[in-house]
């Protein structure tokens, strides 16, 4: 079958070398990596960090002072009330006349993040990031050892194919939490924007610590699922490795 399709020896044998090593990578992260890496994780649940009690202790203070209020003249009697609603329908401004604070810097220079969030989201990214390679030399061993499609025999065939499923579904799993960062730095944002342009808002206030409290505990089972995935793809693959490795048994006794 081989002579159907020419190909080059040089090239064959570097790409001969490239299974070879990722066979031997993919083998040394299931056999070693996967359950150290799952120790690792199980001890960083049970540090400080990631296990406060009282959530306060991760709200960071939102250094915007609020302005004395000004008071506005009631512009919604008589006709002084129908010129300005004519002009807002003119000129295509909203609902309200207060538009809120024009904002063009703030007062203690760069709104900072929360640091407290900051510092365990940079321990947690890495984690994630370690995931998604981890898996990919995986998911690409296990499918480099399926064999050519044929009738029958195939059993061995479907758990790898499993296989490859589970761990294409960590991978996308693993990625949606890098996701969930970046939203989480942009919702932040937008609110703190908010507290700047209606600094009289406490509800704005009180929605950056909710989201702030929500995020600090979004960590810590992302945390928790790295390592629950780990545990589970180490199990998967050591009980069916044999069938991982050599999904086509050569012994034909069983048709007798």
């Amino acid at each position: 079958m081989s002579s159907l399709l020419k190909v080059d020896s040089e090239i064959k044998t570097k790409v001969d070398a490239f299974r070879e090593r990722i066979t031997a990578e993919a083998e040394d992260l299931v056999a070693n990596f996967f359950p150290k890496k799952l120790l690792e994780l199980d001890h960083f649940l049970k540090d400080p960090s990631i296990n406060i009690a009282e959530l306060k202790e991760i709200h960071s203070e939102i250094s915007l002072t609020v302005p004395d209020p000004i008071l506005l003249s009631n512009l919604h009697d008589g006709l002084e009330g129908q010129n300005a609603k004519k002009r807002k329908l003119e000129d295509g401004s909203g609902d309200d006349v207060v538009t809120g604070t024009k904002v063009f810097v703030m007062p203690g220079g760069m709104m900072k993040c929360n640091g407290n969030l900051v510092e365990l989201i940079e321990k947690v990214k890495p984690e994630i990031r370690t995931l998604i390679e981890k898996c990919n030399t995986v998911k690409m061993w296990v499918q480099l050892l399926i064999p050519r499609i044929e009738d029958g025999n195939n059993f061995g065939v479907s758990i790898q194919e499993e296989t490859v499923a589970e761990l294409r579904t960590v991978e996308g799993e693993a990625a949606s939490y890098l996701d969930q960062i970046s939203r989480y730095y942009i919702t932040r944002a937008k609110l703190v924007s908010k507290i700047a342009k209606y600094p009289h808002v406490e509800d704005y206030r009180r929605t950056v610590t909710e989201i702030d409290e929500k995020e600090y505990i979004s960590l810590k089972i992302i945390v928790s699922e790295l390592r629950n995935q780990y545990v589970t793809l180490h199990d998967m693959i050591l009980k069916n490795i044999e069938k991982i490795k050599r999904p086509r048994s050569s012994n034909t006794d069983a048709l007798y």
